[in-house]
């Protein structure tokens, strides 16, 4: 198998881009590196133990919150003797392995072992309901599931009965890793390197099931050689973040879940690229913290919520010490200066003068450092996605030395098509195509996309393979978006979640509802007004930031059915949405909105597992509230 290259960082070349009636219908970026022809991803493991033995490839968080590190030897003796242990159990190459669980080593010492053994990995995100479960492993025809615990583990025996094919279930804390490698003991290695050549790019490296905002969840095919061109166009456009320096090695901890294609991608990405990895189990404010001040990653992975927590937390903390005003100087300065660098790399500006260079570092100290401490200190680069940024949040990150690099892309992509390019930001854009790959707009809007990474199809139980979700050889993303003069993509919103007024005005909902969870009051929001006069909005607010408010004005006694209602919190709120009409004309701007006392969650129905609204299923539960918003 090739190594992962390593050409010297450059301004990647820009994207070739095709106008129709002088409006910009598509644009694409050659390949940065050849395709992978033999091989698959259970090579990986033991290509690093060939080259570099002794490079530290990943690191485990021991009991006392120190973290030890895993050498590319160590860690491909351990994903031999797993995967021997699968064959030993009777697993054989195409067979399907599930993996219920947050993320962790052994998530990914696992995923490797399998595709090493050649089997498909099919990921169930650890907070999945029964009839998740049931779906996806009846679907997928899996004949093996591990779960991290007890309450998953009862959770698949309660539909075991209806899974024929399940031959095997176990448990990571029951000590599911030490009894596959004794299962295995007896075998030879040559077990594993025989079923490993089974394996070839084209083949299904796993299902991952899309969580889906209505009806039942389908299995997405990606391959190996879906997966290695993802990971050799990130490596190789985004040097800042997978190449080490003698200096700074790369590293990252990985905090998003594994069964989500985002956290997956990246994590071959690192194992391929030989990145350092970290796994963080618990995303709670205090052990999230705690995790990135021990690991000091210096790269991460992160939806903009996370972003947005950092910045909130930050402010409210300087509130809390009376510093409030210095903090809003500071964030003003810092998206001043990054809106000033963007323009000089352009070629549009001078860049920041010395003016505002000056009132930068004389902020860094007190502000823009306690905000890289809180990702632990080491953190230079952000790859954020799952949802616009936003343009104010990236600039503000940029001025204080966090290069933030937006994508999009989709599970059916193996996560990012389109990414930020290095020394080239467009903020509030999602960059350039991948190398390799094109971005087409429709007619109708539509983003359309062609490339490597493009899955192969959704998977069909009844013929034990993929069928193309499409014809042709773009794939119809289902999103709204437009391109730029220089090949830059701008998404709008979601084709089908397209509000239609009764006066016939479309309204992208995207852009408001990011727009006010950007706020540290706001939790969710829904924007409303299909075949209605007007547009509303319901709100939840966002229990850290509601906290801090009462907090600070000394109503934290005051019942959440009160709070709702308070004409402080109102304004405050009231503030938030004119900021957010402040994007849209006077006709798709919302004119009235409602706070609701509880928070949408993946539990309660109204969140998929990826966080993404379920409408349909808000619009039934909050039906009164909404008809309230257009009473007169």
């Amino acid at each position: 198998m090739s190594e992962p290259h390593s050409a010297a960082p450059s301004i990647p070349h820009p994207p070739r881009t095709t106008l129709v009636r002088g409006v910009v219908r598509e644009a694409a970026v050659p390949p940065l590196a050849p395709p992978v022809s033999t091989g698959s991803l259970g090579d990986l493991p033991f290509d690093n133990a060939a080259a570099a033995p002794t490079d530290a490839v990943l690191s485990r968080r021991q009991p006392d919150g120190t973290w030890r590190d895993v050498t590319a030897a160590t860690f491909a003796a351990e994903v031999l003797a797993t995967a021997k242990g699968l064959i030993a159990h009777g697993l054989r190459p195409g067979d399907r392995l599930a993996i219920m669980a947050r993320t962790t080593y052994e998530w990914t010492l696992l995923d490797f072992a399998a595709w090493a053994a050649g089997l498909v990995g099919v990921p169930v995100y650890p907070t999945s309901s029964a009839h998740q479960v049931h779906w996806i492993l009846r679907d997928s025809g899996a004949t093996a599931c591990v779960v991290e615990g007890a309450a998953q583990e009862r959770l698949v025996e309660g539909v075991r009965a209806d899974l024929p094919e399940l031959a095997h279930l176990w448990r990571f804390d029951a000590g599911a890793i030490g009894a596959l490698m004794a299962a295995g003991r007896e075998l030879p290695a040559s077990a594993v390197t025989e079923a490993r050549a089974t394996r070839t790019p084209a083949d299904i490296a796993t299902l991952i099931y899309t969580s889906g905002t209505t009806g039942r969840p389908k299995g997405c095919v990606l391959t190996h050689g879906n997966f290695f061109t993802e990971a050799d166009s990130s490596t190789e456009l985004l040097h800042p973040l997978f190449k080490a320096t003698a200096k700074a090695p790369a590293a990252t901890l990985l905090f998003l879940p594994l069964s989500h294609v985002f956290g997956r991608t990246v994590a071959v990405a690192c194992m391929r690229a030989r990145v350092r990895v970290g796994h963080a189990p618990s995303i709670r404010t205090d052990d999230l913290l705690a995790d990135l001040a021990a690991f000091r990653p210096t790269f991460l992975l992160a939806i903009p919520y996370v972003l947005e927590k950092v910045y909130n937390t930050g402010r409210a903390t300087a509130e809390r010490l009376g510093r409030a005003a210095s903090f809003d100087r500071a964030a003003r300065i810092a998206t001043r200066y990054g809106e000033a660098e963007e323009a000089r790399r352009h070629g549009t500006g001078p860049g920041p003068g010395p003016a505002l260079r000056a009132a930068r570092a004389l902020y860094d100290p007190l502000v823009y450092r306690r905000i890289r401490a809180a990702l632990g200190g080491e953190v230079r680069y952000v790859l954020s996605g799952g949802s616009p940024l936003g343009h104010r949040l990236a600039a503000f990150c940029a001025g204080a030395g966090i290069e933030v690099f937006e994508g999009y892309g989709l599970t059916e992509t193996t996560a990012a098509v389109t990414v930020t390019p290095p020394l080239r930001p467009r903020l509030g854009t999602v960059g350039w195509p991948l190398p390799g790959s094109a971005v087409r707009i429709a007619d109708d809007g539509e983003v359309l996309l062609r490339g490597g990474q493009v899955f192969s199809g959704y998977w069909d139980a009844e013929r034990g393979e993929a069928v193309p979700a499409s014809p042709g050889d773009w794939f119809a993303t289902g999103d709204l978006g437009a391109l730029d003069e220089d090949g830059y993509l701008t998404i709008t919103g979601r084709k089908k979640e397209l509000i239609v007024t009764s006066g016939g005005k479309n309204v992208a909902p995207a852009p408001l509802e990011d727009r006010l969870r950007a706020h540290p009051l706001v939790g969710q929001c829904v924007v409303q007004g299909d075949n209605r006069p007007y547009v509303t909005a319901l709100l939840t607010l966002e229990a850290d930031g509601l906290a801090h408010w009462v907090r600070m004005r000394g109503k934290s006694a005051v019942p959440m059915d009160d709070l709702v209602r308070d004409p402080e919190l109102l304004a405050e709120l009231q503030r938030a949405v004119d900021d957010a009409n402040s994007l849209v004309s006077q006709a798709e701007s919302i004119r009235r909105f409602a706070v609701l006392p509880v928070d949408f969650t993946e539990e309660s129905g109204h969140l998929t597992p990826s966080l993404k609204l379920r409408r349909a299923v808000i619009a039934r539960d909050f039906t009164a509230e909404v008809e309230a918003l257009y009473e007169r």
